[in-house]
């Protein structure tokens, strides 16, 4: 396969702190051979002048000076590595509870997230916040590493436990397919080579998981969305009636051909061509970035959105959603935000908060209907016109919105629609 065509897996890693989550992405980055030889000397020398033992190799990810001088997680990083068979994007996020959003932040967009959870402590409450928060974004794939097992003596009893006490309370989340793995981060047992120290374990190592875990069905190729993002008239010699509509498929398969409606006014047409940047295409899926052209003269501007005509989303004014409340100044009832859907931007009110969420007990609370920072809660809103959305188990791009203050410009919330 050629480099253009590697497929991309993103990965979030999240844990309690000092689980480890930083060193096992130092580690999975030194043993998979892709960082520089200088960058190692670095860290080495840092290591030293600390006066700590070996190679910190945490602080290949920990690029803030507080991260490194707290020797804590605080912003999300994103790093960037390839194998001959996958490119990689990492979200390491924080394990405080203070950063939830900075986790939902950098776990929304992911294919598979990482759980550490330290084999000393086994679960804690931050491990099933995470849990429930990846369940929550639906992401795909859940991959449970038992990190620190040579503080334990690599014992299969203490792995086991763990893995059972995890299976039970998974089962009360939304989850589908969660992997277990026994490591340790810092001598790089079963992070990309195989450990000597258990050889009870059968299983795949984490680097191995993560080439060859199938990720083509987690997006949607059923249901045809096409927010529109620009209309493309070059206005040249050359292009001299050229109209096209660009932007980012975010569901189903487009054919040339194929007979296509345009929301929000319901007329249709056809695909005559589907171009990109490095020519035509036959077809175009999720997350291709392509323009699309149609038979018609259609009246089409940005925040329209193209799809088939006997499926079409939802189109509403009033959306449930569960929202994570990401500003210090709490949510106001009643209160007015603006909001961003695909490519849509209108305002809108809040109706109703229904309930707020205990993450460690998946208590509803409906008394309380203070959500502050970090808060996860159900409300219920009104916008100023029909937004054209799914639900965001079916489609996290169609299913998902911002909130934003008017005043300042702000991102207040991150919400999906139910």
């Amino acid at each position: 396969m050629s480099e253009q065509h590697t497929e991309l897996l993103r990965f979030s890693t999240a844990g309690s702190v000092d689980d480890g989550k930083s060193t096992l992405i130092g580690r999975l980055l030194y043993d998979s051979k892709s960082i520089f030889e200088d960058q190692y000397e670095t860290i080495r020398e840092t290591t030293a002048r600390r006066g700590e033992e070996g190679v910190n190799l945490a602080l290949l990810t920990d690029g803030l000076k507080a991260e490194r001088e707290q020797g804590i997680t605080i912003d999300v990083a994103y790093r960037y590595f390839a194998t001959p068979r996958r490119k990689f994007i990492i979200a390491d996020t924080p394990g405080h509870i203070q950063y939830t959003r900075n986790m939902v932040t950098g776990a929304s967009t992911a294919n598979v997230a990482l759980i550490l959870i330290d084999a000393r402590h086994g679960i804690v409450e931050q491990t099933r916040r995470h849990a429930f928060i990846a369940s929550l974004l639906q992401i795909p794939h859940l991959v449970v590493c038992i990190n620190k097992m040579d503080l334990v003596d690599h014992s299969e009893e203490v792995y086991e436990k763990i893995k059972e006490e995890f299976s039970e309370f998974s089962y009360k989340l939304d989850v589908k397919d969660v992997h277990f793995i026994p490591i340790s981060a810092l001598n790089g047992d079963n992070v990309v080579d195989k450990s000597t120290n258990m050889d009870w374990y059968g299983g795949s190592t984490l680097l191995y998981y993560l080439e060859n875990v199938h990720i083509g069905s987690d997006d949607n190729f059923i249901d045809c969305r096409f927010p529109v993002q620009f209309v493309v008239r070059p206005n040249t010699d050359e292009f001299h009636d050229y109209r096209g509509y660009a932007g980012r498929v975010a569901g189903g398969v487009f054919k040339k051909g194929d007979k296509v409606m345009v929301l929000p006014s319901g007329f249709t047409s056809e695909i005559t061509k589907i171009d990109t940047f490095d020519g035509e295409l036959e077809e175009a899926f999720p997350p291709m970035s392509v323009t699309l052209l149609l038979k018609d003269d259609i009246d089409v501007s940005r925040g329209d959105m193209i799809v088939r005509e006997n499926n079409i989303p939802e189109m509403s004014q009033d959306l449930e959603l569960m929202i994570c409340w990401f500003h210090d100044k709490p949510l106001q009832a009643r209160g007015k935000y603006g909001i961003k859907h695909t490519t849509q931007d209108a305002r809108c009110v809040i109706k109703d908060i229904r309930y707020k969420l205990n993450i460690n007990t998946l208590h509803r609370n409906e008394e309380d209907t203070e959500i502050g920072m970090n808060d996860i809660a159900r409300i219920v809103i009104r916008t100023t016109k029909p937004l054209f959305t799914d639900i965001y188990r079916r489609n996290r791009n169609t299913g998902s919105i911002i909130l934003i203050d008017e005043q300042t410009n702000e991102t207040v919330a991150a919400g999906m629609v139910i």
